[in-house]
């Protein structure tokens, strides 16, 4: 997968994101003004990212000895999202570092072609007791090469 110029999110397709990921909404999920509320769409995000992670890694992570503590999120909305859609997450890699990943990522209604959403997500592994910069766990490091090869240090 050749790296995608995200100079405009909103030219993002499916079809670059390694990973999709599909995501009900939920009847809560609307907001007095009837469509998806803003935090949803970080939870979405969130689910999206660790739920790929569980299943890409084939481990636990809430069992390794290293954490991804989230240090940085951002979304810029483009559409919206309604109850009872379901959303389709991209997934893909920005940047791998030794204690860090920053995600590309994106939200899809449920026929669309464009984003209603992208952002990005940042993890950075820390010891799970001391709380202090470790590198990427060698299970997440492993799954991560099924994102592509976008951007590394």
């Amino acid at each position: 997968m050749d790296p995608v110029d995200v100079a405009d999110p909103r030219a993002l397709r499916r079809a670059d994101f390694a990973v999709l990921r599909e995501l009900p909404t939920r009847w809560s999920d609307d907001d007095t003004y009837g469509h998806v509320n803003n935090v949803v769409h970080y939870l979405m995000f969130d689910t999206a990212v660790n739920g790929w992670l569980i299943e890409a890694s084939g481990t636990d992570i809430r069992s390794l000895p290293a954490i991804g503590l989230v240090v940085e999120t951002s979304c810029r909305y483009f559409a919206e999202l309604r109850f009872p859609e379901v959303v389709t997450a991209g997934i893909g890699l920005e940047r791998l570092g030794n204690t860090s990943v920053v995600y590309r990522l994106a939200l899809f209604g449920q026929h669309a072609e464009q984003p209603a959403a992208a952002g990005r997500f940042v993890h950075v592994y820390v010891d799970r007791t001391s709380r202090r910069p470790v590198p990427v766990p060698d299970p997440i490091r492993a799954a991560l090469t099924q994102l592509g090869r976008d951007a590394h240090d």
